[in-house]
Parts: C-alpha cells; sequence; structure tokens
C-alpha cells in the first residue's frame, strides 16, 4: 500500500543514495502514515529542503558528490532549516562515526541493518520533542510581542501620567500662588478691623480664632506644596549628617506657640542624642509637625514627653501625649493622605500634618507609627537613621 493514510504523521525526507535502500524506507514510512520525500543525493535534498521544509530528515552518511556530515552542516547553517531534526541511518558503526554525526548537528544515529520499528520510534520521539519545540518557540514569539506591546503601552501611558503629574505640579503652584495673593488681602483687612475692636474680651477671642485659622490655612498650602514636590516631582532631596538634638530643640521652638495656644507644655528636647541622616528644614517641619499632632491628642495643663533610644543604626524617638486617643478604626490610616478630613480630635481633622511627616521621614528611610496609649493620649514613635 502506497497510498497517504487517512492521517498524517508527519512529512519526512529520506536521502540515501541506494534506491533500494530509499524503496524500502520510503514505502515502510508511507505505510505508516507519513509522508515522505525521497532524494538519492544531498544537494537535490537541500534544494528541496529549502523549497519546503520537512519536519524530518533520514540521512545516509556515505553518499556521492556530497556525504551526509557536509549535508547536516549545510542544513544547521541555514537559519530557515536549522532546526529540522536529522537522524542519519549508517552502515558506519565506530563510536568516532557517531560522534562525527552528532558534532555535524544530528540528533541520533541508527546502525544498518536497522529494524523498522526501531526507526520509527526515533522518528516519533524526534518528531514529538522538534513539534513541541515549535510550539514553544511560538509561545516565546507570542509573549515577546504581548510584553512588546505591553511596554509600548507602559511606556505611552507613563508618558502621558508624566505630563498629568507636572500639569498638576503647576496647577498647585498656581493655585498656591493666586491663593496667597488675595488672601494676603483678606488677612490684612482682618488684621485692620481686629485692630479697631478694641481689646475686649470678645475682640481677644476673635483675634485668636483668626490667626487660628491663618496659621491653619497657610500651613496647609505649604504642606499641598511640598507633597507635590516629594510625590509628584519627585525633587531629590540629599541627606547630611545632623545633630538630632539641635533638630528637635528647633522642632520643640518651632511647636511651642501652638502648645501654648492649647494650655499644653513639651518638655525639652533630650540632649546628645547622636547624629541622624535628613535634610534640616525637613526634619525640623517633620518633627514639628508630630509634636503638634501629639500636642492636638493632649488634655489642657497636661505635658508632651519627649524621649530618644539609640539602635544599632538608627535613633527612635518617642512623644507621647496625655488626653484623647484615635479613634480604633483611624489608627490604621492615620498617616493616610486620603483620611485627613476625618475628625480624630476635638478640634476635627488633622489637616495635612501627619501625611507630609510621614513621607518626609520616608525620603530619608525613617518611619513613623502611631498607637494608643492606657489609659488616654497616644504615642508617637519615630525611627531615624544613623550615618553609617
Amino acid at each position: 500500500m502506497t497510498g497517504e493514510q487517512p492521517e498524517n504523521r508527519g512529512n519526512i525526507m529520506a536521502v540515501d543514495d541506494n534506491p533500494a535502500n530509499l524503496r524500502l524506507l520510503e514505502r515502510m514510512l508511507r505505510m505508516s502514515g507519513y509522508q515522505v520525500r525521497s532524494f538519492p543525493r544531498g544537494r537535490m535534498a537541500l534544494a528541496a529542503a529549502a523549497e519546503n521544509p520537512p519536519e524530518l530528515i533520514l540521512l545516509d552518511v556515505n553518499m556521492p558528490e556530497m556525504n551526509g556530515y557536509d549535508v547536516c552542516e549545510r542544513l544547521k547553517a541555514d537559519s530557515q532549516l536549522a532546526r529540522i531534526p536529522v537522524i542519519f541511518l549508517s552502515a558506519l558503526d565506530e563510536t568516532e562515526d557517531k560522534v562525527k554525526a552528532f558534532g555535524a548537528g544530528a540528533v541520533d544515529f541508527v546502525t544498518k541493518p536497522f529494524r523498522f520499528e526501531e526507526v520509527q520510534a526515533r522518528v516519533d520521539t524526534h518528531l514529538q520533542l522538534r513539534r513541541l519545540q515549535s510550539a514553544l518557540a511560538q509561545q516565546n514569539d507570542r509573549l515577546e510581542a504581548l510584553v512588546e506591546a505591553r511596554t509600548k503601552e507602559l511606556a505611552e501611558a507613563h508618558g502621558r501620567l508624566k505630563i498629568l503629574d507636572r500639569a498638576k505640579s503647576d496647577f498647585l503652584d498656581m493655585i498656591s500662588h493666586e491663593f496667597r495673593t488675595p488672601l494676603n488681602g483678606l488677612l490684612g483687612i482682618g488684621d485692620m478691623i481686629l485692630e479697631e475692636s478694641g481689646s475686649s474680651p470678645d475682640a481677644a477671642e476673635l483675634r485668636e480664632l483668626f490667626e487660628k485659622s491663618r496659621r491653619r490655612i497657610l500651613t496647609i498650602l505649604d504642606d499641598a506644596l511640598l507633597l507635590t514636590q516629594i510625590e509628584v516631582e519627585g525633587v531629590p532631596f540629599a541627606p547630611e549628617q545632623l545633630s538630632l538634638s539641635a533638630i528637635l530643640s528647633a522642632a520643640v521652638k518651632g511647636a511651642a506657640m501652638f502648645a501654648a495656644s492649647s494650655n499644653v507644655t513639651i518638655e525639652p528636647a533630650p540632649r546628645d542624642t547622636g547624629l541622624v541622616l535628613g535634610e534640616e528644614q525637613l526634619l525640623v517641619k517633620a518633627l514639628q509637625t508630630l509634636i503638634e499632632t501629639a500636642v492636638k491628642f493632649s488634655s489642657a495643663g497636661q505635658v508632651v514627653r519627649l524621649a530618644c533610644q539609640p539602635a544599632q543604626d538608627s535613633i527612635q524617638v518617642t512623644m507621647e501625649s496625655c488626653g484623647r486617643t484615635i479613634p480604633v478604626p483611624a489608627i490604621d490610616k492615620f498617616f493616610d493622605l486620603f483620611a485627613v478630613s476625618e475628625a480624630m480630635t476635638s478640634g476635627g481633622d488633622l489637616g495635612l500634618g501627619a501625611p507630609v511627616a510621614y513621607r518626609i521621614l520616608s525620603l530619608f528611610a525613617g518611619s513613623v507609627s502611631v498607637e494608643n496609649r492606657s489609659p488616654s493620649g497616644i504615642r508617637l514613635t519615630i525611627c531615624l537613621q544613623r550615618p553609617s
């Protein structure tokens, strides 16, 4: 039976200069369901393979004009044909002959005379391997194409985000400038009105409320701009070696007026606490903000206590208040930028202070956490990196 089988098991090329061997091999392969093309010369097989590549090649070694090793090497040198598995069929059975065959690029070597069952088993094995390799290569090509397309999409999205971030930064800068100009007018008018209101208790109360609102508005504007620099513009801040005692002293001094307005005392900053890494103005701002946060959770007449504890590569600063506690559901999002509008103290929300301090400390590999004290008050724990 020489016709094609209903199921095509593979497209094979057989190359042998012996007509009898070639006819026998072709007949047995076709009877087993393979499509077969036979060639008595290596050059003819190479030309046919270049025009219509087979899935596998059965190749004799000793042939005139071009032996099997040369044919195999030519196949492997062609990028379009290099992946076609080549099985040598030869009467040669010396070890060096087999080594030479594998060195030329063959995947297997069958010694003549052969049993067809052995040839078929090896053909099936290498066809399956070849198909798996092809499927894997196609999958890799698809993945590479997907990765390339996704990378392009991400690059385009990143470009758009950079434009949006720049626009956001410019917008916030503009808003800050445009707010400050009319705000200065309003605050100036407010000062004039309050100066004319005399020194009555009601006037004093109004002035206190006015000053408190002024500080809050200006602080929110400053904090919003700093957040823009940190998170949108990505402005680099070079860390320096700083005296923690000096930083804490400046922070305490900066928070003193706010604490006095709440009738809260701030404990003097610890001395000789060592050096930390950071940028002076930013660290002072972060620590002052956190001290003021502790003040907000203090009852009138209480003291905000400060302590420092050195560690191997860091210094831990604690700030403790006595008075109010944080609602339990709000503790985990205390430093969340989107939770600033939630009322956590009797005076309302905390503004941007805590989120800004958290981000400033993160710039220099520092951190801050918060917890409620028992029976009342909060504890802020700040970790600052020491120079190595």
